[in-house]
């Protein structure tokens, strides 16, 4: 997936008037996702992105401790919002990732993180999430 390609999908799923603010939800996330992730892990979820949206990942000082809970109220406080809203837009962006990026790396990031990320990956940016 180009990188346009991936904005322009945040952009859509999560509802956004502007691509600058597609980015700034992706640029949440992403950092958000790669302090959780081993280095390793991020470096090879990056391989499969465009160098513009890696960047975020590789920013990360990578494998902090830390829940759900934790992921989505960093991301929030990234971007700015309120914790429905940056939830919503985090269940975008990685929805759009799991397209982006082979099964078997989803599944790897996935297994590597604590059970309660899971509503994360399931979900998607529509229906109910739980928790």
């Amino acid at each position: 997936m180009q990188y346009d390609q991936f904005v322009h999908q945040v952009q859509h799923r999560a509802r956004l008037s502007s691509s600058g603010e597609a980015i700034k939800a992706i640029h949440a996330t992403l950092e958000t996702l790669g302090e959780r992730l081993q280095p390793g892990a991020a470096k090879n979820l990056g391989a499969q992105l465009p160098t513009e949206i890696a960047a975020y990942l590789d920013g990360a000082a990578g494998q902090e401790s830390f829940d759900a809970d934790e992921f989505y109220e960093r991301v929030c406080a990234r971007e700015g919002t309120g914790l429905n809203t940056g939830v919503f837009h985090a269940r975008a962006v990685i929805s759009v990732l799991q397209d982006a990026v082979s099964a078997g790396e989803m599944e790897d990031i996935r297994s590597s993180l604590p059970g309660n990320y899971a509503p994360l990956f399931e979900s998607g940016s529509e229906g109910h999430m739980k928790h």
